[in-house]
């Protein structure tokens, strides 16, 4: 039997979402999954998502609501997956500057018309950017955040492997 594909969607804007979908492919790595793949959103098609047995979306809020180039990936992909992605796991990392909550919502919202089923809390991860220059600035991880990323990969890709999910 094939390892079970763990899809990690990820766009970013100032380089922290892109440094968690890092943090949590190094723990599926650890976990041995050796399938789970890493994807800009821009660049996921329909045959990535129904090739793949569970999905963790990391994104930034912008505004309120997720980035444009992941919303772009769900306008995209959405009519070709519907109904054939029932039941599947997905988890969310939310790069925020101060609440992460509004993106986290849009995406159930809108993986709820796949009928995928949540299987780990959202990982929101506050950055504090309350100023133009502290929002465009380069983010890094503090290690506390890397190691929250990555034990949220592994416990996915743990759970592909064990069927769990």
């Amino acid at each position: 039997m094939p390892p079970a594909v763990l899809l990690i969607i990820w766009h970013s804007r100032t380089g922290a979402a892109q440094a968690m979908a890092e943090a949590a492919l190094a723990g599926a790595d650890e976990e041995g999954v050796g399938a789970a793949r890493l994807m800009r959103a821009r660049e996921v098609g329909a045959d990535d998502v129904l090739a793949a047995a569970g999905y963790l979306f990391v994104c930034p809020e912008n505004l309120g609501t997720i980035s444009g180039e992941m919303k772009e990936f769900f306008d995209r992909t959405f009519y070709a997956v519907i109904g054939r992605t029932e039941g599947r796991p997905y988890a969310t990392a939310i790069a925020a500057g101060n609440a992460g909550q509004g993106a986290e919502a849009q995406i159930d919202r809108i993986v709820a018309g796949w009928r995928l089923r949540r299987v780990a809390p959202s990982l929101i991860m506050r950055f504090g950017g309350d100023t133009p220059e502290a929002i465009t600035a380069p983010k890094r991880l503090s290690g506390n955040v890397q190691q929250s990323c990555r034990e949220l990969g592994r416990s996915f890709a743990a759970g592909l492997q064990l069927g769990i999910f």
